[in-house]
């Protein structure tokens, strides 16, 4: 059965890199504490997860950071830093959670894309362990091979 898309919700950016270089464990939604400018610069569809990463502080809180958010082109003085640190919104235990599966080695937590959510800015977020070389070009192997029988299968299907 097809999943219905969500018509109140757009993406306005993704980690492309994140699935290559991890294995994902567990996916969340976290809400983002942002400014006006910010806003209005994703918006325009501007923004950058490529060298972004999530880090928790002593203090219980998470932070999405390396994210670029480009300045507004028709800010003044009020814009924002392009790649400031931006607080995540999760409860308490999801928290707790995350902070204590990160413990663990080989485990951290990425962004995987940005996204509007019934007017609000969303990100998702996984908990996610690196993968090794190898694992990598197991992965493309594996992906071209399947690129190659599926044309395979289709141009045997056209005669």
């Amino acid at each position: 059965m097809a999943k219905k898309k969500d018509e109140n919700s757009s993406v306005i950016c993704t980690n492309r890199k994140a699935k290559h270089d991890y294995e994902i464990e567990d996916r969340l939604e976290a809400g983002l504490v942002l400014t006006g400018t910010e806003v209005k610069s994703l918006r325009n569809g501007r923004a950058s997860l490529a060298e972004a990463f999530v880090s928790t502080d002593k203090y219980g809180e998470i932070w999405l950071e390396g994210a670029n958010i480009p300045e507004y082109l028709n800010g003044t003085w009020t814009n924002h830093a392009p790649k400031r640190k931006r607080k995540l919104l999760l409860h308490a235990k999801q928290i707790a959670k995350l902070s204590r599966q990160t413990q663990v080695k080989g485990y951290t937590i990425i962004p995987l894309k940005l996204y509007f959510k019934d007017g609000r800015i969303k990100a998702e977020i996984a908990l996610a362990r690196g993968k090794r070389e190898y694992d990598k070009r197991q992965a493309l192997r594996e992906a071209q091979d399947k690129r190659e029988a599926l044309r395979a299968m289709r141009n045997f299907n056209k005669r």
